[in-house]
């Protein structure tokens, strides 16, 4: 078996969320991330992305449970087995864990999504204008 399926852009996970009923957007960042800098808005697409988190904020301690809560939500979230499971992260390294970790645990295709949420820095050393998807320009909204 292959490491995990793959990277794709954000335009590519849009694409496929809204082509493949059963794909799910899991957006692994900490829930701090989620209500502060906020989440892929998926409701034009009739879906809502699962939110389950790699690691624990402070401290950015590794969700010893990550697997189980997310069997937990991928059906309520509409995942139907063999359709893509697509990962997001805030630049793409915490995301690409988790579709290692899925893969490897029997969950495929699994995929990372580059650039994250909020891209790389910026010449001013800011994110969300260089890469990722908020640069791309899909839907997002901030509690």
């Amino acid at each position: 078996m292959a490491d995990y399926a793959g990277d794709i852009t954000p335009d590519d996970a849009w694409r496929i969320l809204g082509q493949d009923s059963g794909a799910v957007l899991v957006d692994v960042r900490s829930a701090a991330e989620w209500s502060f800098v906020g989440v892929p808005d998926l409701g034009g697409l009739g879906k809502k992305p699962a939110l389950v988190a790699w690691a624990h904020f402070p401290g950015m301690t590794a969700n010893g449970n990550f697997l189980a809560e997310l069997e937990a939500v991928l059906s309520g979230a509409g995942h139907h087995p063999g359709s893509p499971i697509l990962f997001l992260c805030r630049s793409g390294a915490r995301s690409r864990s988790a579709a290692l970790a899925v893969t490897k645990a029997g969950l495929a295709p699994a995929y990372n999504i580059t650039g994250g949420f909020e891209g790389d820095l910026d010449g001013s050393r800011h994110r969300g204008a260089v890469g990722g998807w908020k640069a791309a320009g899909l839907p997002w909204q901030q509690s």
